[in-house]
């Protein structure tokens, strides 16, 4: 096995022996893998504080390539502080977290560690976790290969007259061709387009209205039942959460 160093965050951790944990990592390097952090558990053990969900740190690895790595040691990047302190951004990016992980077996494709570590800072900087998880939800939508259409009317290519956009037709509809389904804002149909084409790095301020909230919620939660395949148990408890706000 040869020592790496790789930045990553921890996804999840599981208890081993009496004193270890076998921990799941995202990597920048090296996508998910499971490392095993020796002793851990112990009060005195060095790896005990970067050996829990959510430290985002620089990780020296004993890897193994087809196996489980061995934790040697963790610089800590970023403590996550304000995250770490409000149940509502945990579990957005606990949410967050799982969908890259079914995102990434789909299409292991590395530049989504660096679209989610942007994400999770904005969040941790104090942006609404609500908006920029739908902000990232539509961005996963290229790694999945079911984009929306959003450049003109998805069935004749009107670009003008844009008066919703649809799961069942795979994008914007024009007053001539929308034949039913719900109509939504202009300001959900922009965002949606927004939301695809921006950098996310550039976004500075991004308020949006509960009741935009909720058609998003609507669409992207409609489209990923429809195009996805993907079921995650904890998008159901994010709803729950949501109905409780």
């Amino acid at each position: 096995m040869q020592i790496v160093k790789t930045e990553g965050i921890i996804v999840g951790e599981t208890k081993y022996s009496e004193s270890s944990k076998i921990l799941k990592i995202y990597t920048k390097d090296y996508g998910f893998i499971s490392v095993m952090s020796k002793g851990c558990r112990n009060l005195k053990s060095k790896l005990r504080g970067v050996s829990t969900k959510l430290v985002y740190a620089d990780f020296y690895l004993s890897y193994k390539e087809n196996g489980i790595s061995t934790l040697i040691n963790a610089d800590i990047k970023n403590t996550l502080r304000n995250i770490l302190s409000s149940i509502d951004k945990i579990t957005y990016v606990s949410y967050l977290l799982d969908l890259t992980e079914q995102v990434y077996k789909h299409s292991n494709e590395d530049t989504i560690y660096d679209l989610l570590m942007t994400i999770i800072l904005k969040i941790n900087e104090g942006f609404d976790e609500e908006a920029f998880t739908y902000l990232y939800e539509l961005k996963l939508l290229d790694f999945l290969g079911i984009r929306p259409q959003v450049d003109g009317c998805s069935i004749c290519g009107n670009q003008t007259n844009i008066v919703t956009i649809t799961t069942l037709d795979g994008g914007y509809v024009c007053q001539n061709c929308y034949h039913g389904g719900t109509i939504y804002s202009r300001k959900t149909i922009q965002l949606i387009r927004m939301f695809l084409m921006v950098d996310i790095k550039q976004v500075t301020k991004l308020d949006i209205k509960q009741e935009t909230k909720k058609e998003l919620n609507e669409f992207i939660t409609e489209y990923y039942e429809e195009y996805s395949g993907l079921y995650l148990k904890s998008r159901s408890f994010l709803k729950n959460l949501m109905k409780i706000k």
